[in-house]
């Protein structure tokens, strides 16, 4: 699965303003919601959803990366928003460093194979260094989006 099929690039936020982990989740379903891909009846239950699924087990993978997700009745395909915090956040990662980079992926209910394979698009990139650093530098809609099609139109970058 590319990028450019679930990435919400209008939702993309180049300095989240949230200085913790729960907001950073519910800021990032906000820009969601302003980009018309979820309900504003549901923004809060896909948060509350996300940040349950976060208190169970933290996806600060480390790195400066955390990939919250969930599987949430209010969508219908599966869909990513970006966010960037200069500052970084704590997301309780496994190297115990703060986040710089938030993707957040929420995933129909009834699709787990879409889910499965945005996760491992997503994860096979954040494993290179390289792809991270460019992430990071990511500062507006259109930087994030050449970065994610160069990155699907290169798998081996």
């Amino acid at each position: 699965m590319r990028f450019d099929e679930f990435v919400c690039f209008e939702a993309t936020i180049p300095e989240l303003q949230a200085a913790d982990r729960d907001g950073a989740i519910t800021e990032l379903i906000a820009a969601l919601v302003k980009a018309g891909k979820i309900s504003s009846e549901s923004a809060k239950e896909v948060a509350k959803a996300v940040i349950k699924r976060e208190n169970e087990a933290s996806t600060g993978m480390g790195k400066g990366v955390a990939v919250p997700h969930v599987k949430h009745a209010a969508v219908k395909h599966v869909l990513a928003a970006v966010g960037q915090s200069s500052g970084g956040i704590d997301f309780a990662s496994l190297d115990e460093q703060p986040v710089y980079s938030v993707i957040l992926l929420i995933s129909p209910v009834n699709n787990p194979d879409k889910h499965l394979q945005a996760m491992e698009n997503v994860f096979r990139h954040l494993q290179k260094e390289k792809f991270r650093k460019f992430l990071r530098q990511c500062r507006t809609p259109a930087e994030l989006e050449d970065l994610l099609k160069e990155a699907d139109e290169n798998p081996s970058w």
